[in-house]
Parts: C-alpha cells; structure tokens; sequence
C-alpha cells in the first residue's frame, strides 16, 4: 500500500506568515486611525453646525442671541446661572427637557441639568456616561451636571470669561443682536471645542460660586477657573498646555492638532492648534471680537 506524506507549515514558514500579517495590521491601523478621527471631526462639526442652526432659530423668534450666562444678582454673583446652551434646547430638539427647567431658580438646583445631551458631546472627547460633581473652590458638592464638550466665546484675549462685558458675542446677561455684529457673521467665532477632559464644563450654566476644575489628561491639575468658565471661554489660545491657568479658559480639542469652530454664519471651520506668540494668535483674536474692525486673516 502506497503512504502518502502529509504536508505542513515548518516553523520558519509560520514564522514568516506571522511576521508578513503583523506588517500588514501596522500599515493598515494608521489608516484605520485616520478614518476614525475624520469621521469623529465630521461628527462634530454637524454637532456644532447643529448649534449654529438653533443660534439663528433663537435670534429669529426672539430677536437676539441667548446670554452667555444670565445673572440677576449683584456682580460676582452669576446666580441663577443658566448658560447659552441651556435657552438653545428647544431648537437642538430638547423641548421637553427645556419645559422641565425653571429659568428663575439656581442651575444647581434643578435636575434637568444632569441629562446627556449627545449634541453637545465631541465623539473625539472623553467625556463620562454620567452627571459628575460640581464643586466649590474647597471641593463641596454644589450639584451632579452632565458634561459638555463645547463653549461659547465672549470675544478676545482683553475678555475674561467673568468680566462683566465682553467685546464677543457672548457674555455676562448678553442678548447680542446680529446687527451688532459688525466685523461680519462669518468673521465671527461663536461657539468651539473644549475639551471635557481638559476642561470640565457643562451644558447648564455657570452655578453661582461653583469653580471650573482642569480634566484628567490636562497637565496642570491643579489650575482653576470661575463659574463662568463652565460654559465660556474667550480667543486666546488652542490647545495651549504651557499656560499656568491649565487652558481653562482657552478652545481645546481632542482632534489632531486643531479643533472645530462655528461661526455666526452657521459655517464650521478647523482652526489649527494656536500655542505662541505671532500673526496666527493676533487674527484669533479678531475672530473673537463682535466689532473690533480688525482686518481679518484666513487661519484655514
């Protein structure tokens, strides 16, 4: 009877298997990685192009653009709180959670705050799948709010985000009108990214003596901000991780060297990563301001 030789790998030929897959998963992931961040940077922007839309919407019917914050109380006081995101929500398609909030009463006080809202999350964040705590500046729980990767702008670096004016669009108890908008809507930075994990704001509003506290993957944990830094930043800096403020204050981004801002155009750009001194900065802060008559520079 004839035997026939069974045939089968030798160990060098599996090893030369092994090696010729594990060259093709390390050409193949960098391009896996890339779709995956264009895809989240696209997701994001129709995120904020869908803000944008609700920003028009909201100037539509009541002839001026939300507050940055509204606050009743005397200066520093930012009580009740209630930020710009919170008066957009019934034009981001979140009317019942806009019924659900009484407008007059602290932001900390009332349980609609705690909702995720995916509209205002990046998919490039890392943002947590639940409320989390914000505290006082001795870490007291002042209330459980859900977490939000974007901030509006009260204009340029000569505006701090609790300033009781700012020389942008949003700000302490505005209602700007876009008449007011004299550099142009589509000069005119409104809303961007910022970061959750470097910076841990919220949707709701500013609750009055809450503290703006640095997110896990910012380098400076120790940094704090103001209450109105929750929900506010101004034109200064992207991505900056030198600054001894922690960027709180500052657009940041978990995209690649950059991050996604709307205009008032209702148009969505990506703006790269602004982190020294020079033509680039001086521009951004142009884009910042509402009337500043600042010849304008693309940063595209």
């Amino acid at each position: 009877m004839r035997m026939h030789r069974r045939q089968a790998f030798t160990l060098i030929e599996l090893l030369v298997v092994i090696a010729i897959i594990a060259i093709l998963i390390g050409l193949l992931l960098p391009a896996v990685q890339k779709v995956r961040a264009a895809a989240t940077r696209i997701q994001c922007s129709n995120n904020l192009k869908q803000i944008g839309l609700a920003c028009h919407q909201y100037h539509d019917v009541l002839k001026g653009l939300p507050p940055g914050y509204t606050a009743t109380a005397n200066y520093p006081s930012t009580a009740p709180g209630w930020g710009w995101a919170a008066y957009l929500l019934p034009y981001v398609e979140q009317d019942t959670l806009f019924k659900q909030i009484d407008f007059t009463a602290p932001v900390a006080t009332q349980p609609a705050i705690r909702a995720l809202l995916k509209v205002y999350l990046c998919p490039a964040d890392l943002t947590p799948a639940a409320p989390f705590a914000v505290t006082d500046g001795v870490f007291g729980q002042l209330c459980l709010a859900a977490p939000c990767s974007f901030a509006a702008t009260v204009g340029s670096d000569a505006s701090e985000v609790d300033d009781l004016l700012g020389n942008g669009v949003f700000y302490r108890n505005s209602r700007t009108q876009f008449g007011e908008i004299t550099d142009g809507l589509s000069n005119t930075v409104f809303v961007g990214d910022r970061a959750w994990v470097d910076t841990n704001g919220i949707w709701a509003g500013a609750p009055d003596g809450a503290v703006t506290r640095a997110g896990r993957l910012n380098p400076w944990q120790s940094a704090t901000g103001p209450a109105p830094c929750l929900v506010l930043v101004h034109n200064n800096w992207i991505n900056i991780t030198t600054d001894a403020d922690g960027g709180l204050d500052d657009f940041s981004s978990k995209h690649t060297a950059g991050v996604n801002l709307l205009f008032g155009d209702g148009s969505v750009r990506f703006l790269h990563s602004i982190i020294a001194n020079g033509p680039e900065r001086y521009a951004f802060w142009a884009m910042g301001t509402r009337a500043g008559g600042e010849p304008m520079q693309d940063l595209n």
